[in-house]
């Protein structure tokens, strides 16, 4: 089993930047690809961004290219998201997740089986 807890949401102004952090803990080694989704109210989840703890250039989905960075560290077992340049549209839950699967599946949401509880980030215009 493997658990995810999200921190670093909050309240910030448009422009403005903040950076979620995901810590991992349990049977890690069943995770493969580490992505952030995210939810805003009355819409469904999407995919933000992608990355592997094996390595690799990461993906993200194009509203958010340019202005979000997925990282890792792996001796810490946290996988990040910094996001700057932040819109109002960029408002919702933020969730961590990790798949098994390593392939192109991994950008949509049936492809993960941990979930974390859920970040709120709130850009005011």
């Amino acid at each position: 089993q493997v658990q995810l807890v999200e921190s670093g949401g909050g309240l910030v102004q448009a422009g403005g930047s903040l950076r979620l952090s995901c810590a991992v803990s349990g049977s890690i080694f069943d995770t493969d690809t580490m992505a952030w989704f995210r939810q805003a109210p009355g819409k469904e989840r999407e995919f933000v961004a992608k990355i592997w703890w094996s390595g690799g250039k990461p993906y993200y989905a194009d509203s958010v290219k340019g202005r979000f960075t997925i990282s890792r560290d792996n001796a810490k077992n946290t996988v990040y998201l910094q996001m700057n340049s932040l819109k109002p549209e960029d408002t919702a839950v933020y969730y961590c997740a990790g798949s098994r699967r390593s392939d192109a599946t991994t950008s949509y949401a049936y492809a993960y089986v941990y979930w974390g509880q859920g970040t709120q980030v709130t850009v005011s215009s």
